[in-house]
């Protein structure tokens, strides 16, 4: 069965954004624009975890939190605490609340999915999915290992980040804008053409006698990580030329 996420947000574009994000990432969600509307929601089927924001009509987020933990159905419930406060004061009082985790506005999706799966592996881990695979690839997260038909890849925290990313979405295709919100998050600085670096690097690294490159590159589109036909047989320099 698929984790239910429960996202309590008043920020329509945002609440829309998370619901539409983490069904792509195989979560079944229901949305919440207020504090009480949560507590209903709650109530009528127990969430597997809540993104919770700190500011909320009708009844405020850290309420919502200290309610939560106050009934013994919800008194377990992992809660990640969204908001714009970043002092540290607030942050303590988030956590004191009994909030599981904290992510300060911006953020990028990258990060709230890492944190979403720290919270369910730590908390309830038999909801958290550590390991991917696709084809002859397989990644465990939690050792940051990446075998190839049985063998051992080695990958730089990017490029494992990279290929993590990619193969939550097989066969699509993403251009190298949205690799780097992705993957680097929309509040980093980074020139566009280092996402080419990183593939080349990948594409490298994933390279084996009489097997198919599994990076094919779409010209003037992005990349993508697929398997069909033997792959696609980019080569390295055929990376860069992709926009």
């Amino acid at each position: 069965m698929k984790p239910y996420v429960l996202i309590v947000e008043d920020e329509e574009s945002l609440a829309q954004l998370l619901e539409y994000n983490l069904e792509k990432e195989g979560y079944r969600v229901a949305v919440a624009p207020d504090g009480e509307e949560a507590m209903t929601l709650a109530s009528e089927e127990a969430p597997d975890l809540m993104i919770l924001d700190w500011m909320l009509p009708k009844l405020s987020g850290i309420e919502v939190c200290r309610r939560l933990r106050n009934r013994q159905a919800t008194r377990n419930l992992p809660i990640i605490m969204l908001t714009a406060r970043g002092e540290e004061a607030e942050r303590v009082r988030g956590l004191d609340t009994g909030a599981d985790d904290y992510i300060v506005k911006p953020f990028s999706m990258g990060e709230l999915f890492a944190r979403v799966r720290a919270v369910l592996r730590r908390i309830r881990p038999g909801l958290a999915d550590d390991t991917l695979s696709y084809g002859d690839i397989q990644i465990d997260r939690v050792a940051h290992r990446v075998k190839r038909n049985g063998d051992e890849v080695h990958l730089g925290p990017t490029e494992f980040r990279l290929l993590d990313y990619l193969m939550q979405h097989p066969s699509r295709v993403f251009s190298r804008e949205q690799l780097l919100d992705a993957v680097w998050g929309s509040d980093v600085y980074v020139e566009v053409r280092t996402v080419d670096v990183h593939i080349g690097r990948l594409r490298k690294a994933l390279k084996m006698p009489g097997l198919p490159d599994p990076i094919r590159t779409v010209r003037s589109a992005g990349y993508a990580l697929e398997m069909k036909n033997g792959g696609s047989g980019s080569s390295e320099e055929d990376s860069a030329s992709a926009a």
